[in-house]
């Protein structure tokens, strides 16, 4: 079995806890979904935040999903002039008989934005 890599965007309303953690969870959960990963499969996420969201770690939302034994890692991204605001990403590591190919990255939200080359 082969790893592979998925990333994944979102947008945030507004920086609060319950939005950051609803935006996370639904991250998670539709990269899971369109890729067919169990919480078995996973190797390790890493979640980065822009600079403007600091009310809540977003990998917490993971946790409340119930991947509790996975390594999860929080991070800021960097602050690039003119960059969209509030946006949450993941890169998450898994085991999956995926080609790099049938991997479906997932933006949400205004974050679609960062990826129009991918098909919705």
């Amino acid at each position: 079995m082969a790893v592979r890599a998925v990333r994944g965007a979102t947008q945030v309303d507004r920086d609060e806890r319950d939005a950051v953690l609803d935006a996370a969870g639904e991250l998670v959960t539709a990269v899971l979904d369109r890729n067919a990963i169990a919480a078995t499969d996973l190797i390790s996420v890493i979640f980065t935040a822009t600079p403007d969201l600091t009310s809540e770690f977003p990998a917490y939302a993971a946790r409340r999903l119930g991947i509790t034994d996975v390594p999860l890692l929080c991070a800021t991204e960097i602050d690039v002039p003119g960059s969209m605001p509030r946006v949450l990403r993941l890169l998450a590591h898994f085991e999956t008989p995926l080609d790099r190919g049938e991997i479906r990255h997932v933006y949400l939200h205004g974050a679609a934005a960062l990826r129009t080359d991918l098909p919705r």
